[in-house]
């Protein structure tokens, strides 16, 4: 299991929880009630789903593909350890993850 751990714009821990490996990030967020929105479900057509991950669990991710480095530059505060949720998997390996929640984060569809 992974602890996924998010965090406001400002550092305060908002939440903790547990995720099974193979676990989409977007989902876990989007199930822990977290205001991502994910509106294109993970199709790389919309940035609705970005966070902003600490930089030590930044370098333990893959690569960001060119069509996802392409959506993070329409993210608003987008800053260099942005990703989109939908294209982070949680592994095995990782033991814990902290991700900020950018400000102005909005679920529009209410889920």
């Amino acid at each position: 299991m992974t602890i996924v751990r998010f965090l406001s714009a400002n550092g305060d821990v908002l939440s903790e929880v547990e995720a099974a490996p193979g676990a989409r990030l977007l989902d876990v967020a989007q199930a822990d009630g977290q205001p991502l929105e994910g509106t294109c479900e993970g199709q790389m057509a919309c940035s609705t789903c970005h966070v902003i991950l600490e930089a030590e669990d930044f370098a333990k991710l893959p690569r960001a593909s060119e069509e996802e480095e392409d959506m993070l530059d329409l993210a608003m505060h987008a800053t260099r350890t942005s990703r989109l949720s939908c294209q982070i998997w949680l592994t095995e390996e990782m033991e814990s993850i902290s991700v900020r929640v950018p400000p102005g984060a909005h679920n529009m569809q209410g889920r």
